[in-house]
């Protein structure tokens, strides 16, 4: 499809990007969210959720954690993360590489954004796993919510790590794409100005796609541990 023509596709930025690099035309799927996440969920996972939905709130609230603490180490991770996405001269390495492959293969850059996927994933987890335990230790509601958190990311987080886990084939497709228009733009160079695109620039479309993918990403991740958060400082 022309890309004048396309249809936006909807959703978080995440969405976005990823159709806009891409080219893909997104068609709704018909289901609602609710709808969509009732498929995914088993009646183990069904009961769990519907005990920690069900318990009465009755016992009494013990002191409840304070949340600036939690906040900085979320926004020191976040940080950290972020520079690691924006470290230039990793992603240049492994732009190199891929350009000095007789072959044009995308193996390196391949190899650092899958890293980076696993990097944002252990260490999201991990922060999320801490916040809720200061939940647990908060008032009665503050506790069921990390308690429907838990569950909530079993349900999840299988299916986002698979969707996600795709995203690099997707990138190698863009990868060739990028490398055929380089080619053919050096073979039919422009004919007012006779000028030829720098060897390299098509790697670094490439490279600014992925970066702009996996910081798309660290918002996503981010989402549940943002509401964590929030309610952490709700007293």
């Amino acid at each position: 499809m022309d890309i004048a023509t396309r249809v936006p596709v909807a959703g978080p930025t995440f969405i976005r990007q990823l159709a806009r690099i891409v080219e893909f035309d997104g068609q709704p799927s018909g289901l609602a969210p609710s709808q969509r996440l009732g498929q995914w969920i088993d009646w183990v996972r069904a009961v769990t959720l519907s005990r920690a939905l069900d318990r009465p709130l009755d016992t009494p609230p013990p002191s409840v954690p304070h949340g600036d603490d939690a906040a900085d180490e979320v926004a020191q991770l976040r940080r950290a993360l972020e520079a690691q996405i924006g470290d230039r001269e990793r992603w240049d390495r492994a732009m190199s590489q891929a350009a000095s492959d007789a072959d044009g293969s995308f193996a390196e850059p391949r190899k650092r954004y899958s890293a980076l996927q696993h990097a944002m994933q252990a260490a999201t987890g991990r922060l999320r796993g801490t916040l809720r335990e200061h939940l647990a230790r908060g008032t009665p509601a503050q506790a069921r919510l990390a308690e429907l958190d838990a569950v909530m990311e079993l349900v999840v987080s299988p299916r986002e790590h698979r969707l996600l886990a795709a995203v690099p084939g997707l990138l190698a497709e863009r990868h060739r794409q990028l490398q055929r228009r380089a080619s053919a733009d050096r073979d039919t160079p422009d004919l007012l100005t006779q000028a030829i695109p720098a060897a390299d620039a098509w790697l670094q479309i490439l490279r600014k796609d992925m970066q702009d993918l996996l910081l798309a990403e660290l918002d996503l991740r981010f989402m549940p541990i943002d509401g964590l958060l929030a309610a952490l400082r709700t007293q």
